[in-house]
C-alpha cells in the first residue's frame, strides 16, 4: 500500500493526499509550478512579492489581520515560500478544522485584493528584506554562485528581485503574473495527516469552478553563465564566504541518487570529508557543507563555507582537492555505507510528520508530474555502488569547478590560479 493517493478535480487540478489516520493534525497545501524562473527581467521579484500580497486581504477577509485572526482562531500555523521553480502556501491545524484552513487558503489565492495602497506599503518591507539578504553573506553567496553559473537569465537572478522592479510593480503586474501561472494545470493541492471525510467534495466546491489552463513553461536554460570560472562580490568583512562547485545533472536524471550519495560523502553531516578536512583538521572554517541542487533542466554539486579571509587560498585548494579525490579514488565501502545510512535516515525523519510527508510528495508531483513512493527512494539509495559514485564524479568534474566569493577582494585572477 502506497503512502500517496492522487485524484483530479473536474477541471484537471491535481490533488495529492498522504493519509495518516493516527495523526491528530492535517497539513493543507497549495503548491504551484511557478516561481521566479517564470518572470521577465521587468518583473523580476514579482513571484516573491505576490507571495507577500496574498496574505494582505480578500473580499471576505479584507485585511491581513482578518486572515491571520481566522487561522489563529483555530490554533493553526500558516506560511508560504517562493523558489525558482515552485511556490507553496500552507496551513497546519487540528484535523477537525481542516475545512476552515482550506477555505482561508483558497480564498487568499483566488480572491486577493492586491490593493494599491497595500502594494505601496509592502514595497518598503520587501526592500528591507533585500537589505537584510544582501547584508547576510551566508545567504547572499548562493545568489552570487547562481549568477556565475547561469548568468543573465531567470535561474541566474535572485528570487527576491531587484529594487527597481519591486518599486515599479503595480496591481496589474500581479494580476498578469497570477492570471498566467496560477491556473489548474500548474496547481496541486496537497493534504497530509488525518484527512477526514468529504475532502474531494470540499475541494470541488472551493476550486472546481476555476477555468482550466496554465499550460506552458519557462524558457530553457541557455548559454554558459556569466563567463569565466570565478565571480567575486567585493564586500568589506571579517569573514569570506565561498561556494565552489561543478555543473551536475537535472532533477530527473538516472543518476540522481548517485549524486545524492556523492554529495553526502563530500559534505553531508559532521563526519563528512569537507567537515573533517576543512574544519576539524585545518581549522579553516566554522561551517562547511556540500550538496547537490537540481532544477528541471540544470543542476550543480557544490560546497559552501565561511572562512578566514587570510586563509581563503588554503580553503579553496582544500575544498577543490576533496572534489578531485572523489573522481580519482573509489569511496571505501564503510564510508559509502555510512553515507547511505545517513541519507536514508534523514529522509525517514523528514517523513515522520504529515507536513514533511506531503511536502516531499508535492515537490515531486509539481516538478516531475509524479509523487514517488518513499520506499522507491530507499531502494534506489540501496542500489548505488562505489563504482557509480566514481563514474558520476568523473563525468561532472571533467569540465572543472566554478567559484563564487564574497569578501574584501577585488581580483578574480588570484582565485582562478587556484582552480587551474
Amino acid at each position: 500500500m502506497g503512502v500517496f493517493d492522487r485524484f483530479e478535480l473536474a477541471n484537471g487540478l491535481r490533488v495529492l493526499t498522504a493519509p495518516m489516520p493516527h495523526a491528530q493534525s492535517v497539513s493543507c497545501f497549495v503548491m504551484l509550478a511557478a516561481g521566479s524562473r517564470y518572470e521577465t527581467r521587468e518583473t523580476n521579484g514579482i513571484a516573491h512579492f505576490a507571495e507577500h500580497m496574498f496574505f494582505k486581504g480578500t473580499e471576505r477577509r479584507p485585511t491581513a489581520r482578518d486572515i491571520a485572526g481566522e487561522i489563529d482562531s483555530i490554533g493553526g500555523e500558516f506560511n508560504a515560500f517562493t523558489g525558482k521553480e515552485y511556490t507553496g502556501y500552507y496551513v497546519r491545524c487540528a484535523a477537525e478544522t481542516r475545512d476552515t484552513a482550506l477555505d482561508v487558503l483558497v480564498d487568499m489565492l483566488r480572491n486577493s485584493l492586491f490593493d494599491p495602497e497595500e502594494i505601496e506599503r509592502e514595497k518598503g518591507v520587501i526592500v528591507e528584506e533585500m537589505n537584510m539578504y544582501y547584508d547576510t553573506p551566508r545567504d547572499f553567496i548562493g545568489g552570487v554562485y547562481e549568477q556565475l553559473l547561469y548568468g543573465d537569465q531567470p535561474l541566474g537572478w535572485d528570487i527576491i528581485g531587484r529594487k527597481e522592479t519591486v518599486r515599479g510593480a503595480t496591481r496589474e503586474t500581479f494580476l498578469d503574473y497570477t492570471g498566467t501561472w496560477y491556473r489548474p494545470a500548474r496547481m496541486v493541492v496537497g493534504v497530509g495527516g488525518q484527512l477526514g471525510n468529504g475532502l474531494r467534495e470540499r475541494l470541488e466546491e472551493l476550486l472546481g469552478d476555476m477555468p482550466a489552463g496554465g499550460d506552458g513553461a519557462p524558457a530553457a536554460v541557455a548559454g554558459n553563465g556569466a563567463g569565466g570560472r570565478v565571480l567575486v562580490h567585493t564586500k568589506q568583512s571579517d569573514q569570506a564566504h565561498l561556494v565552489l562547485g561543478v555543473r551536475s545533472r537535472p532533477l530527473v536524471d538516472p543518476d540522481r541518487y548517485v549524486l545524492q550519495l556523492l554529495a553526502t560523502v563530500l559534505g553531508g553531516g559532521m563526519s563528512s570529508r569537507l567537515f573533517t578536512e576543512v574544519r576539524e583538521r585545518r581549522g579553516l572554517a566554522y561551517y562547511v557543507y556540500g550538496t547537490n541542487h537540481a532544477y528541471t533542466d540544470a543542476g550543480s554539486l557544490y560546497a559552501q563555507s565561511g572562512v578566514d579571509i587570510n586563509r581563503i587560498d588554503d580553503a579553496v585548494t582544500t575544498i577543490a582537492e576533496q572534489f578531485r579525490l572523489l573522481a580519482e579514488e573509489p569511496v571505501p565501502s564503510d564510508e559509502l555505507e555510512k553515507a547511505r545510512n545517513f541519507s536514508k535516515g534523514r529522509f525517514v525523519l523528514q517523513l515522520e510528520s504529515p507536513h514533511g510527508t506531503i511536502m516531499f510528495g508535492l515537490r515531486r508531483e509539481v516538478l516531475e508530474g509524479k509523487a514517488e513512493e518513499p520506499q522507491a527512494v530507499l531502494d534506489a539509495l540501496d542500489a548505488v555502488t562505489a563504482e557509480d559514485i566514481q563514474r558520476v564524479a568523473r563525468e561532472i568534474m571533467d569540465e572543472g569547478p566554478y567559484l563564487a566569493v564574497i569578501g574584501p577582494f577585488d581580483d578574480a585572477s588570484r582565485f582562478e590560479k587556484l582552480l587551474a
